[in-house]
C-alpha cells in the first residue's frame, strides 16, 4: 500500500497537543473492552429483531418499512465490519437470514435509481465475496448496469447517498474488473461534489458539505454560519473511507478521493467538543448542541481507518479517536446494550430532536450501524 501521511499546518499540531493533555487520562482501549461493547450493543438489537426479515413499524410514524431500507442496510454494514473481526456464525447466519427473506433484492426492484434503496447491496455483495453465490449479487449489478446505461449523473442530490451507493461502484468494478464503473462513480461524485445545489454541495474552503440544495448559502444557522449536519458528514467520510478500501490507486481519482478524506478530516478535528463527541450542527454548538452519537461514530470510523492504514497522521489524530470511543461507550452505550444519544431519521440538526441518553430514536438501526463500524477500525489500532 502507498501511504500517504497528511501534514497538518503549526495550528493543528498545537491543537494536537491540546488533545494530547486532555486526553492524558484516556489510554487505548483494549481490543477485549471494545469487542465487548460491540458485541452487548449488537446482542441487544438481534433480541430485539429476531426476525431480521420483519417489516420496520414506526409509531410516531404511523407508518410502516420493508426491512431492507437504508436504516437497516447500515446496520448490515456495520455488522459486516464487526464479523471482519469476530467471525460469529451467527452474524453470518443473521446477515444471510436477513438478505434471504428480501430475494436478494431492493426496494422498488432492479430499475431503482435512488441510493438509498442501492445501500443492502453493500452487504449483500459482503456476503458474494465470502460465498461466490450468483444469485447474491445479481439484482444489485442489474440495478447499477441499468444505470451505466444511461447518461443521467445527477441522482446523488443529497449527500446520504454518496455512502449509501458509491461504495457499491466500487465492489462491481472490482469483482468485473471493470472500470466503467469506476468511471461513472466518479461522474455521479463529481456532479454532488460541483454541481448540485448550483455550485456543489461540498465547499472546499471549509472541507465541509452542505447536506443538500436546501442549506447551500445564503442559509445560514442561528449563530450566522453555515449549516453543515453531523451525521451528513458523516455519511461522506465513511464513503470516502470504504471507496479507498478497495479502489486500486491506478485509478486517475484516487488522489483527489483521498484528498477530500484528509481536508474533511482536518476541518473536523477542531470541532470535536470537550466531552469526545461533535454537534449535530458542526458550525453551531446554540443550535441542538450536545451529544451525538451517529455523527461522532461516522467520524471515529474515518479517523480510525486512517490512522490504521497510513492516511492520518496517528500522533494528531489518535488522540482525538481514543476520546471520541470513551465517550461513545461511557456517555451513549448503556449496561444492556442500548445506544443514547442517537439523532433519529431527519436531514438537519433540528430533525429527531430531543437526542438524549434515554430517548428511543425513530428507527435504532442505522445507529448502531455507525456504532459497529466506528467500534471495528477502533478494535484494529495499535499502541
Amino acid at each position: 500500500m502507498i501511504k500517504i501521511k497528511l501534514i497538518l499546518p503549526a495550528f493543528f499540531v498545537t491543537l494536537f497537543c491540546c488533545i494530547q493533555f486532555c486526553t492524558i487520562a484516556q489510554p487505548l482501549p483494549k481490543k477485549k473492552d471494545v469487542l465487548h461493547a460491540l458485541t452487548i450493543a449488537n446482542q441487544y438489537f438481534m433480541n430485539k429483531w429476531p426476525d431480521p426479515g420483519k417489516e420496520i413499524y414506526v409509531p410516531s410514524k404511523s407508518r410502516t418499512w420493508p426491512s431492507h431500507i437504508w436504516t437497516r442496510a447500515v446496520y448490515y454494514e456495520g455488522l459486516m465490519s464487526l464479523y471482519s473481526i469476530d467471525k460469529k456464525q451467527a452474524y453470518y447466519d443473521y446477515a444471510t437470514s436477513w438478505a434471504d427473506k428480501h430475494g436478494w433484492g431492493l426496494r422498488d426492484g432492479v430499475k431503482t435509481r435512488n441510493g438509498d434503496n442501492h445501500a443492502c447491496g453493500q452487504t449483500y455483495i459482503d456476503l458474494y465475496l465470502i460465498d461466490k453465490k450468483e444469485e447474491r449479487i445479481k439484482n444489485i449489478k442489474a440495478s447499477i448496469d441499468s444505470m451505466l446505461t444511461t447518461n443521467k449523473i445527477d441522482d446523488w442530490n443529497w449527500v446520504d447517498a454518496i455512502q449509501m451507493a458509491m461504495p457499491i461502484f466500487v465492489r462491481l468494478g472490482v469483482i468485473y474488473k471493470d472500470t466503467n464503473y469506476f468511471h461513472r462513480m466518479y461522474q455521479m461524485y463529481a456532479y454532488t461534489k460541483y454541481k448540485h445545489g448550483s455550485n456543489g454541495l461540498y465547499n472546499a474552503g471549509e472541507g465541509l458539505w452542505w447536506r443538500d440544495k436546501d442549506f447551500v448559502p445564503p442559509y445560514k444557522e442561528p449563530n450566522g454560519e453555515d449549516c453543515y449536519w453531523s451525521r451528513g458528514n458523516g455519511w461522506v467520510l465513511a464513503a470516502l473511507v470504504r471507496i479507498l478500501q478497495m479502489l486500486p490507486k491506478t485509478d486517475s481519482h484516487y488522489n483527489e478521493y483521498v484528498k477530500d478524506y484528509q481536508d474533511m478530516c482536518k476541518a473536523l478535528l477542531p470541532l470535536q467538543r470537550r466531552d469526545g463527541c461533535w454537534n449535530v450542527s458542526l458550525h453551531d454548538s446554540t443550535h441542538f448542541g450536545g451529544k451525538e452519537l451517529t455523527g461522532t461514530s461516522l467520524f471515529v470510523y474515518g479517523f480510525a481507518y486512517g490512522i490504521n492504514n497510513g492516511l492520518l497522521d496517528k500522533r494528531i489524530f489518535k488522540p482525538a479517536v481514543v476520546k471520541a470511543w470513551h465517550a461513545l461507550v461511557t456517555d451513549c452505550l448503556h449496561p444492556d446494550g442500548f445506544l443514547g444519544y442517537v439523532q433519529g431519521t431527519g436531514k438537519e440538526p433540528k430533525d429527531s430532536q430531543p437526542v438524549s441518553y434515554t430517548n428511543v430514536p425513530d428507527f435504532e438501526d442505522f445507529g448502531l450501524g455507525c456504532f459497529l463500524l466506528a467500534g471495528s477500525e477502533v478494535y484494529k489500532l495499535k499502541k
